[in-house]
């Protein structure tokens, strides 16, 4: 028998004498085997080194050669690539969305954001709120499906017209509308109608919904009706998404005559409009009453969101509806996610109802004036590379154009290594832009001097691109 068969016969028959004991049993000595089997030396130190290479026994020297411990399988490499050919090719896009949300880094100031920064927020307010909600005897019962009567009656009341608290269903947020709607009144695969630009979270929410947005092009007031109106014919589409009060990204309020223009189109296309009234409580001025108020026939399905003006954390909306779609809209929430939830309506209620509240509207529309004045000055200023589509009348942003075959990728990572965020124009378009642009956020900073700064350090970028210098 040559060397080689006398390793594997002898490493076969401690195998099964290995398995047949129990770990941490000693196997005989090497000398024994020698003994036993009529081996060499080097054939038994082999024949141990295969089982120890393949996990059975262990060597220690000096006391000997021992049974291991049970191991179980060796793990296997997660195999996840199955889930391509389950999943299809619709693809939720978040990247929009997830950049307006996320937090600034240590020593960055945000010129981007959707929400008012920390400071801003009435915490007191609704601290005292949430506290008076969560005492109510009922408070963690279930609730109206449609969301609870009081505040029901009160985003009806904020609506205006003929609406009343049975036409709104309670929402988790504004964001949370737009999904519900989108889903509720288009099936996958059919057109709708939005602005461009427009808010990056509608098209995120529209073609999560599987459907195709399609632009129509607006002014400085606005969206224009007679592209509106040629948009529904070309397309065939029965849905219109729009923002008529200080539109996203560019600021653009729809006048009364404009709101009730786009009315009889949709209504002569046999269209819905979905009327996303984000900034109500964001304005510096007299506005035109929502599109919802001047509408009789159910053809505006109008979201109004607490979020914008208090805390992103309070997820509470009013969504209006007439008709089959109200029913519709109702039991998509039902089978979705049944109700908002108890306690946060509460407290929404209770803040509503405060005297508390119409102070901080108060306060945050003086505080919007000052803010966007000083977002103005700086601009004019320190980068008057960066021209200023309209000055809108509130809001929280300010729609600039760059300087053109300015690389507007470029200018937002220039910036970003200066320390300051930035929102790129590109992602507010459902198709190419037009042009290097840049949305800029003037209550996402601590305080007026941040934004100064924001804007100095801003300045460098517009004009080097991504090798301008850091500075203040």
């Amino acid at each position: 028998m040559s060397d080689d068969s006398s390793i594997v016969r002898l490493a076969a028959i401690l195998r099964d004498e290995a398995d047949r004991s129990r770990p941490g049993d000693r196997l005989p000595s090497s000398r024994e085997l020698m003994r036993r089997y009529g081996v060499s030396p080097i054939t038994v130190s082999r024949a141990i080194a295969w089982l120890a290479a393949e996990g059975r026994v262990v060597s220690r020297p000096g006391s000997g050669v021992f049974v291991a411990p049970v191991r179980g399988p060796a793990a296997e490499a997660p195999d996840h690539s199955w889930q391509t050919v389950a999943l299809g090719d619709r693809v939720v896009d978040d990247a929009a969305v997830a950049s307006l949300l996320a937090h600034p880094s240590d020593g960055v100031i945000p010129l981007t954001g959707g929400y008012l920064h920390p400071e801003l927020r009435p915490v007191r307010a609704l601290t005292a709120a949430a506290a008076r909600a969560v005492r109510r005897a009922d408070a963690w019962d279930v609730p109206p499906l449609n969301g609870l009567a009081s505040l029901r009656r009160w985003f009806a009341g904020e609506a205006g017209g003929a609406v009343t608290g049975d036409d709104v269903l309670v929402v988790s947020g504004g964001q949370s509308a737009l999904a519900h709607a989108f889903r509720a009144l288009a099936a996958p695969g059919a057109p709708v109608l939005v602005e461009t630009p427009t808010y990056p979270g509608a098209l995120a929410a529209a073609k999560a919904a599987g459907l195709r947005a399609t632009a129509v092009p607006i002014d400085q007031d606005g969206v224009r009706p007679d592209l509106l109106a040629e948009a529904f014919a070309v397309t065939g589409s029965r849905v219109f998404y729009c923002q008529p009060t200080l539109h996203n990204p560019t600021g653009a309020t729809l006048s009364l005559e404009r709101r009730e223009q786009v009315l009889a189109v949709a209504r002569a296309a046999g269209a819905f409009v979905i009327e996303d009234d984000y900034a109500r409580y964001l304005t510096a001025g007299p506005i035109p009453p929502p599109m919802v108020a001047l509408d009789a026939h159910g053809t505006v399905v109008h979201i109004l969101s607490l979020s914008k003006i208090s805390s992103p954390s309070l997820r509470v909306a009013g969504l209006v509806a007439r008709g089959p779609a109200a029913r519709r809209l109702r039991a998509g929430q039902v089978v979705e996610s049944f109700f908002v939830s108890r306690p946060l309506q509460e407290t929404a209620l209770e803040l509503v109802g405060s005297p508390a509240w119409r102070r901080h509207v108060s306060v945050i529309r003086q505080e919007i004036t000052a803010r966007q004045a000083a977002l103005l000055t700086g601009l004019a200023r320190h980068a008057p590379e960066a021209t200023v589509h309209l000055v809108p009348h509130g809001g929280l942003h300010v729609w600039v154009r760059l300087p053109a075959g300015a690389d507007e990728a470029a200018v937002v990572e220039a910036a970003q290594l200066n320390g300051i965020l930035v929102s790129p124009g590109r992602i507010y378009h459902p198709a190419e832009p037009p042009g290097p642009r840049l949305r800029l956020t003037h209550t996402a900073a601590a305080s007026l001097a941040e934004l100064d700064a924001g804007i100095r350090r801003l300045a460098p970028a517009l004009r080097t691109g991504p090798n301008a210098g850091t500075g203040e």
